[in-house]
């Protein structure tokens, strides 16, 4: 696809389910804001189905920019890069993808960031000497454990459905 310069960045996030994001709403509104022609979607990988590389490298050939990965695919999404942001390294874990002009795959992840800059500036609640409890130990928690544990803590208790996979 050739895209000219009139034509919007394309980015997605990718998951399943999906229908439910609130992703597409608030990039549209951000892009708005700050005056940027983009497209944001909402893509429902099945995940019934064993193709997520070929989605994804389908996306990347049809354009888009970059994609958010949500749930289940954070994993996998670690295992596709080409390169890794060393957040990404210590997670295990990959939620942004940025597709470069050469071909390849930057992952990153940006969950631990994202939840502490929101809890504790927006919601004026610092982590330091506090208890925290996660509920789920999956790719999204592999995110927030480093940047989380970063701002001292007095406790992190992880709950979930299978102690093994808590176990940290």
């Amino acid at each position: 696809m050739s895209l000219n310069s009139n034509s919007p960045d394309l980015y997605a996030v990718v998951g399943d389910p999906i229908a439910h994001s609130k992703s597409p709403l608030i990039h549209r509104l951000c892009a708005e804001q700050t005056e940027q022609n983009l497209v944001y979607e909402a893509i429902r990988i099945d995940s019934e189905e064993t193709y997520f590389e070929r989605e994804i490298r389908r996306l990347q050939s049809q354009g888009f920019k970059g994609i958010n990965i949500t749930v289940p695919y954070k994993l996998d999404a670690f295992e596709l890069a080409d390169e890794l942001s060393e957040r990404a390294q210590l997670a295990q874990a990959v939620n942004t993808y940025v597709f470069r002009e050469d071909g390849s795959i930057f992952g990153d992840n940006t969950d631990g960031a994202g939840l502490v800059l929101d809890i504790e500036d927006n919601g004026m609640r610092p982590f330091k000497n506090q208890r925290v409890l996660i509920l789920g130990a999956g790719g999204a928690v592999q995110g927030i454990l480093k940047p989380l544990l970063d701002k001292q803590p007095g406790l992190v208790h992880i709950a979930n459905r299978t102690a093994q996979r808590a176990k940290v």
